[in-house]
């Protein structure tokens, strides 16, 4: 507790001050207006929670079809748009792919009010797919996008044909393991201090181990250009709730649940943890342990594949995309 009210003490200071440097770069809308798709966006109307709001979504069509739908459900610092390279490659082998934007994020609706739990983005999803007449489908979620395709799993149990899960976070119960509870004003006003640095820095260390190669740029600004611009409190509030239902919604207790054929994909120098920057450093130290990680949710789902790529990080499909593509298509089949 004592840690704590240490960190929260600090943060407030820090909240006096400005960033040092100006943030500058593109400047996008509270729905990433602005912001270039690799297709045509189309939106899905409905009403949730007694508000008429909007899914944006991909719907990659293959020229020689093989009968399959690959859904492909972004993170949490991630949107539609950066599964380009493997709704590319799914497509040229002869799958539909279709990639929606979750309501919160990026080019979605961002309601006044909502109440975010990995049910309602799971029943949202599922209602975009009987939308456009897709009944049976494979799942493949990265990181936050994992927790989602799990929980879609156990619900459309005979919808799911596979499961497949690429660095997902949710492995362990931060909460549980000492990490310190954030109110939502907490998280609100984390993200208000976001920038495209503190963006960069993250994932150059987290997602590509240390390496940094100049097409990650236009992921770092996709994301800061929303903080940018004129609905960055809108978009902060809602990356917010969106936290807090990482945080309080674990997925891992029902792994041994899931009844469907299931592919876990991990960069084994992942080190992704909710709330590992503010947790005391006995609590830090054990946070975010991929490789123990994806080897004890492996032998906790029923029947699982596990592939591991033992030198990358959190988002092995942007870090090594051939490597990755060639696994995932042999697990496919």
């Amino acid at each position: 507790m004592r840690y704590l009210n240490y960190w929260v003490l600090a943060f407030m200071l820090l909240m006096g001050h400005a960033v040092s440097n100006a943030d500058e770069g593109p400047v996008y809308g509270p729905e990433l207006e602005g912001f270039d798709y690799p297709l045509p966006v189309q939106r899905f109307a409905f009403q949730s929670q007694r508000q008429q709001v909007h899914m944006a979504y991909l719907d990659a069509q293959p020229e020689r079809a093989n009968g399959r739908t690959v859904v492909l459900l972004h993170g949490k610092n991630f949107c539609a748009a950066t599964w380009e390279g493997t709704m590319r490659f799914l497509q040229a082998n002869g799958f539909r792919v279709i990639v929606p934007d979750q309501i919160g994020f990026c080019k979605s609706s961002k309601p006044a009010s909502y109440q975010y739990t990995f049910q309602q983005l799971a029943n949202n999803t599922k209602a975009l797919l009987d939308s456009v007449g897709v009944k049976r489908f494979i799942v493949m979620g990265h990181s936050t996008g994992g927790m989602l395709a799990t929980r879609m799993a156990l619900m459309f149990p005979q919808n799911v044909e596979r499961l497949v899960m690429v660095n997902p976070i949710g492995l362990e119960d931060w909460k549980a393991e000492g990490v310190p509870t954030l109110s939502l004003d907490q998280w609100h006003a984390r993200e208000q201090q976001l920038t495209a640095e503190r963006i960069r820095n993250y994932e150059r260390v987290t997602y590509y181990v240390n390496e940094w190669r100049p097409e990650y740029e236009r992921w770092v600004q996709m994301i800061a250009g929303m903080f940018r611009g004129p609905g960055r409190d809108i978009v902060a509030w809602h990356s917010a709730l969106t936290y807090d239902m990482i945080f309080t919604q674990p997925v891992l207790y029902e792994f041994g649940k899931l009844q469907v054929p299931t592919l876990l994909m991990f960069g084994e120098r992942d080190g992704t943890a909710i709330g590992k920057d503010i947790s005391p450093p006995e609590v830090k130290a054990k946070l975010g342990d991929y490789p123990k990680l994806a080897r004890r949710t492996a032998a906790a789902i029923p029947g699982s594949e596990l592939v591991l790529f033992p030198e990358l990080g959190h988002a092995p499909q942007m870090q090594d995309p051939e490597r990755f593509h060639a696994a995932l298509i042999k697990g496919l089949k």
